[in-house]
């Protein structure tokens, strides 16, 4: 038996003004936090479940990357069952690019068909 891991995945198609890049396992909320900043400085890990968050999505120098809005779903009440976060960002290529690029970068692992 495989342990369970923390895995990531663009959720939406391209073309629409908003996209949507979901994380879902066990380290869902602290991986995300990671590379997430809150407008007013609340932690994720704080959040309720099914609650919205507003702030930015940052690089590994603290760089701004996007404006964002972060979901927070905790097990079991999720689309997954696990705990999961939905980082509501702009969908352009790059910026979407950019997230999984990150959360790969912090532990995530890409998720399979």
């Amino acid at each position: 038996m495989t342990e369970p891991d923390t895995i990531c995945a663009i959720a939406t198609g391209q073309g629409g003004a908003i996209g949507i890049v979901r994380v879902s396992g066990p380290e869902a909320i602290r991986l995300t936090e990671k590379i997430f900043r809150a407008h007013k400085g609340k932690k994720l890990d704080e959040a309720k479940s099914s609650t919205l968050s507003y702030g930015w999505i940052v690089d590994a120098e603290e760089k701004p990357v996007d404006e964002v809005l972060v979901s927070v779903f905790r097990s079991p009440h999720s689309y997954t069952g696990e705990n999961s976060t939905e980082i509501s960002c702009h969908n352009s290529p790059y910026v979407m690019q950019k997230v999984m690029q990150l959360l790969l970068d912090n532990g995530c692992r890409l998720a399979q068909p």
